[in-house]
């Protein structure tokens, strides 16, 4: 937002639309209409002449427009004037529109700063046909006029819309390209004067600089007419053109102009040209424009809301409107709808009954999905518009700063709230108690005061963010449902998403991951499992962070169900909203100041997952573009040539995960290629292919995201490698190589007959259940891919047959959460030998851990030296260095291993209990060492810091050069996290009273 008006001459910026032929063509037009015979012969030229002169149509629209389409357009006018005249009326309605593939044309009756509630909506279609899918490959920009009619005795008053497909200057710039001159549209540079170019240039330039939208404001001299130039990239935002028409229609604001402009780059820009109604009471111009600035920035966000008719009837506000829709997200994951009686039943049933448990998971799911469904919390929010102002106002006391006009005069946001009766959180949950009209109502806006009152800091008044973040206090989760406490959750809302980011320490690591839908049932199933599916995540990363100095945390990103092609566009939304809240700032109209309850310096340290690891680069290079001091260490999993180690290349996280496979040939003495083996996650995933290259047993089945591939006489080994080689799915294998026992069936085959006669009715059943087929049975199950929970209590049983023989003796658990604990737990009474993913598949987040630790360590030129693979050549400490990561992985996957051996052989506690047991002694036994007395020990934290500390730094840096450029609390992570799993891993998870006093003794 600027600080002081910038003004303009009071002319339009655009040259006339001038056609020359108009004369001509009306003649033309008079000849088809007499021809036609619909119209009276001698009416014909009145008509014709009434509507080229006295509509005061822009000449775009004769230049447009066939002959044919323009005597259509007079004849259907010519009906509208017969039915004004039989209502005497003297108002004519006009709707006039055409549509062709590469263009349209829409002319309408239209009243100055009313939005159409009922109307032709033609602004809606023009953001659905055209804007919001436009690229630089096939983009349409659009000019709008606003024209009085007059003679006859009708009046109206006309908006008209002409949208043409561009034809770029250069319609493949390099990246780059700034020059306007080239990437804009050729109509556009025919029409802009050199100072529109100017300005549209600066905006331009901004844009492609920032992540958000530039809004610029200008004054025009001799007049209160107000110019907003709004610039945003392509693709970004979905009905933001009908959006700010809205906006701007709420505060009595009319245009005379609007015009849209794309440019080849992919930037978008808006030119509105504005003026307060006439005889209007609303706020004037000169004060209501920053607020249409404002909240401009908030359609961006969420331009489409189910609340906006509301928002069109003038019962809420756009802040209202937004907050209003936050609040019913919110709401949809956290209404506590389980109950007293849920709770009741929790503390009466056994729950380390499987039975017992199978009834509390089950009636906890039914609880959430039929109690308050989305419709039905959104049907109780409508019914009471007051109460959701006041609970806005009650928000907006909080967090609303008053920045830009402090000097000059309140916001009319600031005006609201101070004309409006603040009301304390008591009297508020008074007044919802003595509004509504039963529990369940009372439910839903009790839900939207927990979101106020734990809400610790937010973006909602920033005027350049792209998505809604909020830092929330998480102690409002109950805690029979989610146990242990987190310490920082993030709740982010954008236009294409919604997600989480949540972690359980302040130091913590995690990835990022990005939840697609095949269809409207999936997406109502992942909205439903969101927030806990990304509890259980991140909680199982900070078990397997036990051998590093970060906790756990995870991000999840939920694609909206019309959203399925924008993945990128999300996670860049994500990362920014977040940034908003991670980096300080008060820079006017691009980071303004925030109201910050937390009080708290915070970093965060991203990681690829599912669907995000191909975009950590742009992570890292967008928070150094922001000013990050932290940028180098922000996300792991990047490209060589930024430090980055990749997991798949390297095979990080199959180092783990194979050595206990490899201890389970050396437990129970097999030879590894007599050893059947079932594998979910194909030669197309990281861990998959891996696990392909780094094995040599009998896989007869694999399971990937194409199908299922089975070989009863095993899979050939040397098709299955160069799958792996190449990285893609059993789709692509070559069939010919199968036995007679073999086969391949596809998600989208139906009705395919298997060799034993079995019919597959349909290929994508069979693929998601094909882990419970009888036909999967072998010595071992390793999944390496497949969604979470993928076996639970509900279909566990099917993994046992009717003599009780499981379908495998051994698992190990490379995939994230695909067994519940329960599934697992009853797994092994059945006599499976069974290793959980928080102890198997921990190889990842050493790797990324180690590659933080050598981004803090280094300075920038060092880092460039020593960890920057550039053009193919790779550093000799980075080559050396990734193979000390290997080492340290794989030695910490052994001893955990054993140590869970043998304590499942001495105790007969179940593993999967045990690995739990283990993670929680190691990360309790490491809060405390941090905060004991050993630390202030210099020449034991010496010792144990030369232990823990890669050989390779040390030789390189020295341990003085890494105590001064690593934080301290980091420094102390690394201490308690070696002391901690040393001793756990020896001792067991419940040591005796002198065990640490030995392990002291004896090691140091």
């Amino acid at each position: 937002m600027a600080e002081s008006p910038r003004i303009l001459n009071n002319e339009s910026g655009y040259a006339a639309n001038v056609f020359a032929e108009k004369e001509e063509q009306m003649v033309k037009v008079c000849e088809n209409l007499e021809n036609l015979g619909f119209l009276p012969k001698e009416l014909v030229k009145n008509e014709v002449t009434w509507f080229y002169n006295n509509l005061n149509i822009d000449d775009f629209y004769f230049a447009l427009e066939s002959v044919e389409t323009i005597s259509n357009h007079i004849m259907s006018l010519y009906g509208a004037k017969i039915m004004a005249y039989t209502k005497n009326e003297n108002v004519l309605d006009i709707n006039l529109q055409k549509e062709t593939e590469d263009s349209a044309v829409f002319i309408h009756s239209s009243e100055p700063g009313v939005s159409q509630i009922n109307g032709p909506q033609h602004e809606r279609i023009i953001d659905e046909k055209f804007l919001d899918n436009s690229t630089p490959t096939d983009a349409y920009r659009v000019e709008s006029y606003r024209s009085s009619t007059d003679g006859e005795g009708l009046t109206s008053q006309i908006r008209s819309y002409f949208v043409t497909k561009c034809e770029f200057e250069n319609d493949s710039p390099s990246a780059e390209e700034t020059d306007i001159k080239q990437v804009a549209d050729k109509s556009f540079l025919k029409k802009a004067t050199e100072y529109t170019l100017n300005i549209y240039n600066e905006v331009m330039q901004t844009v492609l600089q920032r992540t958000g939208p530039v809004i610029e404001m200008y004054e025009v001299k001799g007049s209160r007419e107000r110019r907003l130039i709004i610039g945003y990239r392509q693709r970004s935002t979905k009905g933001f053109f009908s959006a700010v028409s809205d906006l701007y229609h709420y505060y009595d604001l009319y245009s005379t102009r609007k015009y849209v402009e794309q440019f080849s780059n992919g930037v978008t820009i808006i030119g509105l040209y504005l003026h307060p109604v006439p005889q209007s009471k609303s706020a004037p111009i000169e004060h209501s424009i920053y607020q249409v600035m404002k909240e401009a920035s908030l359609l961006y966000c969420l331009p489409k809301t189910p609340l906006q008719q509301e928002f069109k009837a003038s019962k809420l506000s756009v802040q209202e409107m937004v907050y209003s829709y936050v609040g019913w997200i919110f709401a949809q994951h956290f209404l506590n709808r389980l109950g007293k009686e849920y709770l009741s039943l929790t503390s009466i049933l056994d729950r380390a009954n499987p039975v017992h448990e199978e009834v509390l998971s089950n009636l906890k799911k039914r609880l959430r999905q039929d109690t308050f469904t989305r419709d039905y919390i959104l049907d109780i929010m409508k019914r009471y518009p007051d109460l959701l102002k006041v609970l806005y106002a009650n928000f907006a006391t909080t967090h609303y700063v008053n920045q830009r006009e402090a000097s000059l005069q309140p916001t009319i946001s600031y005006q609201r709230l101070t004309n409006m009766e603040i009301l304390s959180v008591a009297d508020i949950s008074k007044k919802i108690k003595a509004t509504t009209l039963n529990a369940h109502e009372q439910l839903v806006f009790e839900a939207f005061l927990t979101f106020n009152k734990h809400v610790l800091k937010t973006n909602f008044y920033q005027t350049t963010k792209v998505a809604l973040s909020f830092r929330m206090d998480p102690s409002f989760l109950p805690k029979t449902e989610y146990p242990a406490p987190l310490y920082g959750m993030f709740f982010l809302v954008g236009s294409e998403f919604r997600g989480f980011h949540l972690r359980f320490s302040d130091v913590a690591r995690g990835g990022i991951r990005m939840i697609r839908s095949r269809n409207r049932e999936a997406y109502s199933i992942n909205l439903r499992t969101l927030f806990d599916e990304n509890y259980n995540l991140a909680n199982t990363q900070h078990r397997k962070n036990k051998d590093i100095p970060e906790g756990g945390s995870k991000g999840t990103i939920l694609l909206d169900v019309d959203q399925q092609d924008k993945p990128l566009v999300a996670f860049e939304k994500y990362v920014d909203a977040v940034l908003d809240l991670l980096i300080d700032g008060e820079t006017i109209g691009v980071k303004e100041k925030l109201v910050d309850l937390l009080d708290k310096p915070e970093i965060l340290f991203f990681g690829p997952d599912e669907g995000t690891a191909e975009y950590m680069d742009w992570a890292s290079q967008h928070a150094r573009r922001r000013g990050a001091g932290f940028w180098k260490a922000f996300t792991t999993g990047k490209s060589q040539s930024l430090g980055g180690i990749p997991h798949d290349l390297y095979g990080m996280t199959t180092r783990s995960v194979h050595q206990y496979v490899l201890g389970i040939y050396r437990t129970f003495g097999l030879n590894e290629s007599d050893c059947t083996k079932l594998q979910t996650g194909g030669p197309d995933g990281d861990l998959g292919s891996n696990e392909i290259k780094i094995s040599s047993d009998k896989t007869i089945a694999i399971v990937d995201g194409s199908g299922v591939l089975y070989d009863a006489e095993g899979i050939d080994r040397e098709e299955l490698t160069r799958l792996a080689e190449s990285r893609k799915m059993i789709s692509n294998f070559d069939v010919s190589k199968l036995s007679e026992q073999g086969f391949r069936v596809l998600v989208d085959e139906d009705n395919v007959t298997l060799p034993d006669g079995t019919v597959v009715e349909q290929g994508l059943q069979f693929r998601n259940t094909f882990h419970t087929n009888q036909l999967a049975r072998g010595n071992l199950f390793v999944p390496c891919g497949g969604r979470p929970e993928s076996v639970g209590l509900d279909n566990v049983h099917k993994l046992i047959d009717e003599n009780g023989v499981p379908l495998f003796k051994y698992i190990v658990e490379g995939a994230n959460l695909f067994f519940t604990q329960e599934a697992r737990l009853r797994l092994e009474k059945a006599g499976v030998v069974i290793f959980k993913d928080a102890s198997a598949n921990k190889g990842g987040v050493t790797s990324s851990s180690l590659e933080v630790l050598a981004a803090l360590s280094f300075k920038d030129d060092e880092f460039a030296e020593h960890m920057s693979v550039k053009e193919g050549v790779v550093p000799e400490f980075y080559e050396n260095y990734v193979v000390q990561v290997q080492d340290f992985i794989e030695n910490n996957a052994r001893l955990e291993f054993e140590a869970l051996w043998r304590e499942h052989k001495k105790t007969g506690t179940p593993i999967s209990i045990l690995s739990d047991e283990l993670s929680v002694a190691i990360v309790q036994l490491q809060a405390q060492l941090q905060s004991s007395g050993l630390w202030d020990n210099a020449e034991l934290r010496t010792t144990v810091l030369n232990r823990a500390f890669p050989k390779l730094l040390l030789e390189t840096l020295g341990l003085d050069a890494l105590l001064e450029r690593i934080p301290e609390s980091y420094v102390k992570s690394i201490f308690g996290a070696y002391l901690a799993s040393q001793f756990v891993y020896k001792y067991g998870p419940h040591p005796d009273n002198f065990a640490f006093f030995e392990f002291m003794r004896e090691n140091f």
